[in-house]
Formats: structure tokens, C-alpha cells, sequence
């Protein structure tokens, strides 16, 4: 995918993921449509990118699907999606409620899934769609087992869906993140993170991988624990 006069869309564009991800896009010259749910943050990013920002909830999937046919209105048409959201929760099963669960995967799976399936109608040939899952998909977590299941829904949906994509000539990017100093972890919906956590990746690495797999065309980018480095597979 060329990134220069690229049609955008990102999905969560006031973390602290999404907003560098935004900066990046936009240095390399692509017109943006940064979506959120926090006005004042998309405003505030919006004045560093010169993009236009529109408001949705991950909670409300008609939301969900409204935000990426406004995006394409706005922009004259969509080459890419960028889903760059979710939430996490701790602690053991057996002290999980049921609406965390739900809550869970309605934001990192069902929404996102929502996103995409609007984003098929809308995407040019020779567009791409990167999603941000987690390297729990690979790697499921004691303590956190909701959130992983979360992810690993939306990776297998993912491959299971590339397929469709592929015939319209849009690339599918299955990003499996690791642990990154965002804040994530400290906002959790139910339980506190470990007293452990993993040393953080950096997000400008992270960041600077993904704008290389968006241009080739990649399928993945997975964590090497060991190694402590982001992999093409």
C-alpha cells in the first residue's frame, strides 16, 4: 500500500498507540479521518495532523459501523482502516463477572469486527486494513484469560475472513502486540495488573514496523518474546 494520498481511517486515535500512529501516517503524507470517543483528545490531535475526527462508541456497534461510512463520505473513499483500541481486564476466571466478559469482547472483538465488515464495503483495491490484537493470541495469559480470549477471537477472525479481503485486493494486517508502556494496563476494567509486568516494548518500534508491513503488504506481525522483537510471518 502507498502511504502518500492514502485515505485513512484510525480507530481509537486518542490512545496513546493510536495517536502515534496517526502522527506517523500523517507525516508520510496521508489524509486522515481520526475517530474516538474523547472530543477534546481528536481535536487536540486533529491540530497536529490538519485531519478531520468524528466520535464513536466501541460499546454501540451501530456506532461502530456508522463511523466508517461517515469516514469514507469524508475522505471521497477509504484505502485503509487502522484499529487501534481495546480494553483488558486481571484477575482469575473464577472472580469474573459476566459483564466483564461481555464488556471485554464487545470492545476488542465484536466492535472491531463490525469496523471491518463495514470497512469491506468501502475499501479500494490495493487498500489495507491493520488491526492491533495482542501477543496474548499467541500466548495466552494466567490472570488474564478473558482478554486473551478477547484477541484471539479477533486474530482467528481475522484469517479466517482474509479471503474475502484478498478478493477485493485489500491486504489484512494482524498486528500481535506486545506489552507496551500505553497505560492499558493501569485502566483496566476489572481487577489491577501483576506486580510483574513485562519490560515495555517500545511504541515507536512498534509503530515504525507497522508502517513498514502496511507498504508490503504483510499479513502479520508477531512478538518474539525471547528475542524481544517484532517478526513478518
Amino acid at each position: 500500500m502507498e502511504i502518500e494520498g492514502s485515505r485513512v481511517l484510525v480507530a481509537g486515535a486518542t490512545g496513546v498507540l493510536g495517536g502515534h500512529i496517526s502522527r506517523a501516517l500523517s507525516a508520510d503524507g496521508a489524509r486522515l479521518v481520526l475517530a474516538g470517543r474523547d472530543e477534546d483528545a481528536l481535536e487536540a490531535l486533529a491540530s497536529e495532523t490538519g485531519a478531520a475526527t468524528l466520535v464513536f462508541d466501541a460499546l454501540d456497534s451501530e456506532s461502530c459501523a456508522a463511523v466508517v461510512a461517515r469516514a469514507a463520505g469524508e475522505l471521497g473513499g477509504l484505502d485503509a482502516l487502522i484499529v487501534a483500541f481495546g480494553v483488558v481486564a486481571f484477575g482469575p476466571e473464577a472472580d469474573t463477572e459476566d459483564w466483564v466478559t461481555e464488556h471485554v469482547f464487545q470492545v476488542n472483538a465484536l466492535a472491531p469486527m463490525t469496523m471491518l465488515r463495514a470497512a469491506l464495503k468501502e475499501l479500494e483495491p490495493g487498500g489495507s486494513v491493520a488491526v492491533i490484537t495482542a501477543v496474548t493470541a499467541d500466548y495466552p495469559t494466567a490472570g488474564m484469560a478473558t482478554y486473551s480470549a478477547s484477541k484471539s477471537a479477533l486474530s482467528a477472525w481475522l484469517q479466517a475472513s482474509r479471503a474475502e479481503y484478498r478478493r477485493k485486493k485489500v491486504s489484512v494486517l494482524d498486528i500481535r502486540a506486545p506489552h507496551m508502556d500505553t497505560g492499558l494496563a493501569h485502566r483496566a476494567v476489572a481487577g489491577a495488573p501483576p506486580a510483574r509486568l513485562p519490560e515495555p516494548f517500545s511504541v515507536d518500534a512498534l509503530v515504525e514496523a507497522l508502517m513498514s508491513a502496511l507498504r508490503s503488504g504483510a499479513r502479520r506481525l508477531a512478538f518474539d518474546p525471547q528475542e524481544r522483537e517484532l517478526r513478518v510471518r
